[in-house]
């Protein structure tokens, strides 16, 4: 019997020797506006696997979302980290990035369009099961999120980490289909308590299936490295997020 485990252990450990996350970086459009995304996924599932859309902070694009897309890609989904700026337009300081992220705010057309064109490249990768789609998002990818999710986009689950909740604007229409997962700190200086609950208030009358975690900590991306960073509500809201995608659209372990 021990021979037989230690066997089993060798063929175990050889084949998941054999898995390889790969990286590709993907230039897709929308409209006349080009755009470069990156795709992560393990070479060695030859199944159809749920698919991940990560949506940037407003810095765009950058080697944070990548490495998420490769913890994403490691236990077992095909992660598409999107470009909502454009090819090459990566702001560097902060002013640059407010000005960038405020033309998708200011435009929600816009900003809807460039998530759907993400959406749809992520649907049209080989490895992707179309109909398991969740999508999540960090501080301005947060923002994305909800407003893919209000454009009616099919998704399985929506995720905001610290991400900017607010009440639909006026005139803004919102037809949310997906399960919701909302991870907020009370004491997030850019989203206030009263907008958080003006957005729980939305999905309660939209009758969505939600969960929400509220961290007490007085910071706004806890998640990510740099001064408003928190290890613990880090640690705790991926605990969270994997929860959530075991529910929405689980996979078996790679």
């Amino acid at each position: 019997m021990k021979r037989w485990l230690m066997t089993w252990i060798c063929i175990g450990a050889a084949t998941a020797a054999m898995a390889v996350i790969k990286t590709e970086r993907v230039t897709y459009r929308q409209g006349e506006t080009t755009l470069e995304g990156l795709v992560a996924y393990d070479d060695a599932v030859t199944e159809l696997r749920p698919g991940i859309l990560i949506i940037h902070d407003w810095n765009g694009l950058d080697d944070y979302e990548i490495g998420r897309a490769k913890q994403l890609a490691e236990l077992g989904y095909v992660a598409f980290a999107v470009d909502i700026y454009g090819q090459g337009v990566r702001p560097k300081t902060p002013a640059e990035c407010g000005a960038e992220s405020s033309k998708y705010y200011q435009d929600n057309g816009l900003f809807r369009a460039r998530l759907t064109a993400g959406l749809d490249a992520l649907k049209a990768r080989p490895q992707v099961d179309a109909d398991r789609m969740v999508a999540i998002g960090y501080c301005f990818g947060g923002s994305g999120v909800v407003e893919l999710a209000r454009s009616g986009a099919d998704l399985k689950g929506a995720v905001t980490f610290h991400g900017g909740v607010n009440a639909a604007p006026a005139g803004v229409t919102s037809r949310i289909r997906a399960k919701f997962l909302v991870l907020h700190a009370i004491g997030d200086p850019v989203v206030p308590v009263a907008n958080y609950m003006a957005f729980l208030d939305e999905l309660t009358r939209q009758k969505v299936d939600f969960q929400s975690v509220v961290y007490n900590v007085a910071t706004h991306a806890f998640s990510v490295p740099g001064p408003m960073y928190d290890a613990a509500t880090d640690r705790r809201s991926w605990t969270a997020f994997r929860s959530f995608l075991n529910e929405v659209v689980p996979v078996k372990a790679p």
